[in-house]
């Protein structure tokens, strides 16, 4: 019944996108050009598909900005959005986990210990998912970064610098995959 939900849900998604806008398509994943949240548009910058040992897809991605902003500005303090399509089954724990190695990789000590707090408060937000789940953020000035699972608000925590950290698994000088996010953040 939930995979039925599930379903009907991103075929909603599918039909609201084809009526508002055109969208991108990669691996049977569609990413509308254009998402809309409190009056403020954001323009599909890239899509991409991360691969795990460069064979197994775990999830496809879509990153926006607002329309004039480039890919490589995405670190400023302005909306943005990262948002998730997954191939696999994953727990909550392993996002947990992931999150925080990642992050104690990239960051110097002085800079995780900041968000540490926030992280594990973030990281307690965290569900499993499956295939066909949708995780996104969203980083809004004004509010911070917001965690949705199926487009179901989960929660946030507040802060640039946790946006710029944590959005830098992805996009950041040394991130999860340099493929994915120089497709991501194509102009």
């Amino acid at each position: 019944m939930q995979k039925a939900i599930r379903q009907f849900g991103l075929a909603l998604l599918l039909v609201l996108c084809s009526i508002h806008g055109h969208t991108a398509e990669i691996k049977g994943v569609h990413f509308p050009d254009m998402y809309t949240e409190d009056g403020v548009e954001l323009h599909l910058k890239g899509v991409a598909v991360l691969k795990w040992a460069m064979l197994i897809n775990v999830y496809a991605g879509g990153f926006y900005l607002p329309e004039q902003v480039s890919g490589s500005a995405w670190s400023g303090d302005l909306p943005k959005r990262l948002e998730l399509a997954y191939f696999r089954e994953i727990t909550a724990q392993e996002f947990t986990d992931s999150s925080i190695s990642l992050l104690r990789d990239n960051l110097s000590e002085d800079a995780y210990q900041t968000i540490e707090p926030r992280l594990l408060a973030f990281c307690n937000l965290f569900q499993n998912v499956g295939p066909g789940d949708r995780y996104s953020l969203t980083y809004h000035p004004d509010r911070g970064t917001e965690l949705r699972l199926n487009n179901q608000l989960l929660g946030g925590v507040q802060g640039l610098d946790f946006a710029v950290a944590y959005f830098g698994i992805w996009l950041g000088p040394t991130p999860i995959s340099e493929t994915f996010r120089d497709k991501l953040l194509k102009d």
